[in-house]
């Protein structure tokens, strides 16, 4: 049997966070089917298993959102009264302490100014 038919004998089993949980053959892909333990299949357009991913259980932590970038999100969903989903805006300008507004962009623009003349 070459490499090839190994790695195609075996199926690729994924946790619900994404990590690889185990590569399993197809009588032991078929039995963790039939226990319910599967939550999607992914199949090659011809019909064969390319991967599956399995259901998250109760014990398992809540999963980190995935984000292309990490820092601070300038914009965030945010869910209006009537059900419906819509992106909303961080607001730069902030209040100090005492109430008093502040002129964020002023020391954000400074900020950039210096990297680039640097």
């Amino acid at each position: 049997m070459r490499v090839s038919e190994i790695m195609n004998s075996s199926i690729p089993v994924y946790c619900a966070d994404g990590s690889l949980y185990a590569c399993v053959n197809e009588a032991r892909f078929k039995r963790l089917e039939s226990a319910g333990l599967i939550a999607r299949t992914v199949r090659h357009r011809k019909g064969h298993v390319n991967r599956a991913i399995l259901f998250r259980s109760p014990d398992d932590p809540t999963p980190p959102q995935p984000s292309a970038y990490q820092g601070t999100r300038y914009s965030y969903p945010e869910k209006l009264e009537s059900g419906l989903h819509c992106w909303r805006h961080k607001k730069l300008d902030l209040k100090d302490a005492d109430g008093n507004a502040m002129n964020v962009r002023s020391l954000f623009q400074q900020v950039v100014k210096d990297c680039l003349a640097s």
